[in-house]
């Protein structure tokens, strides 16, 4: 079953359903618009429809050749012996062949073009995942970048708070000069920490823009991602059947050995039917052969048969083509292992990631907690001087460092679930359920070229899919969504700073 309807039903509810997408609010809008208008997905179908073309190219060898050839020549200077030859002559000649035996080149030509056809659309469908991937993974540093700027900006305020009320203790002579330089030191760090966090947000911004086309408004929170797999076994088992990736290099593995056949039939015997005819005019210019017998002013001729070709020498081409083809396929086998072993890499490392991430989850969210509970702790022991201000500064910082983790455990669990979808060959515009017009199915454009004949048959100029981006705005480090519970308030910060009789720094 390949249908994983995680962005349908109850999951469309939380993810928008909304067709207009001016910009992508919800992780459905923000797929559904990159499937629309990304180019690197576009260029991919355009190359999948251009390796459709092989079919037809490999079944033109299968259908009569006919030409048509038509001169016209006007002789300048007449040969002084005949006087028979003609000042002008018009011929035309048609011809048509027909391969009866071509060594089995044709038919496994076509074999091959066909399996390179299936081997094209799986490739499309890894470009599609590994795009889904890298918009989920956008989508998901947006909100990890935003919640870090704002716990960051959040501690600024904190430290800037506590640097003040150092400086006023400082003043009443409360506080040592060395409260306060820690205070500066630790508030200037904070400050660095902002910018370098602004900087991230922007960037992934940016990478949201160039992967969905559209700058992120208020992203929301994305829905829990389905039938993952609690064993990691199961995952491979699924991810060596439907991963895409997979499935193409066994195809290139397939089509290769037709092509090995192809060139054995380089030297095998070669039968073709032929038919032609001629038609010459001398436009009366054609000279007498006798005085009394005038010349007629034409020709014509008409010739059938059967043509048997047989190589016998062909300065060692034929085995270098064979030799060559022997190991393109070898390459292509070696390929079709490393695409598994790659597969089953991709599988293993995306669980661990996700289950290890699923445990940082839950520590960091006790550790939060627990820091809440330090921090207020701290900052009332220091009020009786049993805490010194470096100790409020430290049990600041950890419960910062303990919110990032927080909230960067929370992305990463998502990003490798869903790598984990994509390398089980599960996280396709199909299986996402994604709706907003009919889905691109690269078989229809394979069917209507493939018995296609005729010569004068093309198709109209391309429209470009792919959406520009110069135009969106330069990204900044605003902050739109608010910050989760677990993360925003719930301290108590209104303790005063002081140093206490007993702080060792009086």
């Amino acid at each position: 079953m390949r249908s994983l309807p995680f962005l349908t039903g109850t999951a469309l509810l939380a993810l928008g359903v909304a067709p207009a997408l001016a910009s992508a609010d919800t992780l459905r809008e923000a797929l559904l618009e990159a499937y629309k208008t990304n180019p690197t997905l576009a260029a991919q179908r355009a190359n999948v429809r251009a390796i459709d073309e092989n079919v037809p190219i490999a079944r033109a060898s299968a259908f009569p050749g006919v030409q048509l050839q038509s001169s016209y020549t006007e002789a300048v200077v007449l040969p002084v012996t005949s006087f028979t030859a003609p000042a002008r002559t018009s011929q035309t000649q048609a011809n048509l062949t027909y391969s009866l035996y071509a060594g089995g080149a044709v038919k496994n030509g076509i074999a091959a073009a066909d399996i390179r056809v299936q081997g094209g659309q799986a490739t499309l469908r890894g470009t599609e995942a590994d795009l889904f991937s890298a918009v989920v993974g956008a989508y998901m540093d947006v909100i990890r970048d935003e919640a870090i700027v704002a716990l960051n900006r959040q501690n600024v305020k904190v430290l800037e708070v506590n640097l003040r009320a150092s400086q006023d203790r400082f003043q009443v002579g409360d506080l040592t000069r060395t409260d306060v330089a820690q205070s500066d030191a630790r508030s200037a760090i904070a400050r660095g920490q902002l910018q370098t966090a602004e900087a991230r947000l922007i960037s992934s911004r940016e990478s949201f823009i160039r992967l969905v086309g559209s700058a992120p408004a208020t992203l929301d929170t994305p829905p829990p991602l389905p039938n993952l797999p609690s064993d990691p076994e199961a995952a491979v088992d699924i991810a060596l059947s439907d991963n895409p990736n997979l499935l193409a290099a066994q195809k290139n593995g397939d089509a290769s050995a037709y092509d090995v056949k192809v060139a054995h039939a380089s030297r095998l015997p070669k039968v073709d039917a032929f038919a032609g005819g001629s038609y010459t005019n001398y436009f009366g210019s054609l000279g007498n052969f006798s005085p009394n017998v005038a010349a007629t002013q034409y020709d014509r001729s008409a010739q059938l048969g059967l043509r048997f070709t047989l190589p016998l020498y062909q300065g060692g081409a034929p085995s270098a083509r064979i030799r060559q083809a022997q190991e393109r396929r070898a390459q292509a086998l070696e390929q079709v292992t490393e695409a598994e072993r790659a597969v089953v890499a991709q599988a293993r490392s995306a669980h661990a990631v996700w289950q290890s991430s699923l445990q940082v989850i839950a520590s960091s969210e006790i550790a939060v907690n627990a820091n809440k509970l330090s921090l207020e702790g701290v900052r009332a022991e220091n009020s009786v001087g049993n805490r010194t201000i470096l100790d409020i500064l430290n049990a600041e910082q950890e419960l910062l460092n303990s919110q990032v983790t927080l909230v960067t455990a929370r992305r990463d669990a998502y990003v490798a679930g869903f790598a984990l979808l994509a390398a089980m060959g599960k996280a396709e515009a199909r299986d996402l359920g994604l709706e907003g017009g009919p889905l691109y199915d690269p078989s229809v454009n394979a069917k209507r070229v493939r018995n296609n004949i005729w010569d004068f048959a093309s198709d109209p100029d391309p429209i470009i899919t792919g959406t520009r981006t110069n135009a969106t705005q330069a990204q900044g480090s605003q902050v739109t969504r608010p910050l989760d519970p677990i993360l925003n308030g719930g301290v108590d910060r209104s303790a005063p700073i002081t140093a206490g009789e007993a702080t060792k720094n009086r």
